[in-house]
């Protein structure tokens, strides 16, 4: 199971990872509607949400990486 769930978090880290790309190369006024930090018409890019989306994948990836110990060096 604990490799499920680091294989999740690595796939998550990935998506959060693109998301961050995303928001720091998109203008506001460019992005979904479904994306915080749309605004119409807005020339700036989200450097915040793309650091937090950073910061995110960065958390998921560490998450992984105690995940995938071995059983031996996780007790």
């Amino acid at each position: 199971m604990d490799k499920l769930y680091a294989r999740g978090s690595v796939l998550l880290g990935i998506l959060f990872l693109i998301i961050a790309a995303y928001y720091w190369m998109t203008p506001a006024g460019n992005l979904p509607h479904f994306m915080p930090g749309y605004v119409a018409n807005g020339t700036v890019a989200h450097f915040k949400h793309g650091l937090a989306s950073l910061i995110l994948a960065f958390g998921l990836f560490i998450f992984a990486w105690f995940k995938s110990a071995p059983a031996s060096l996780a007790h």
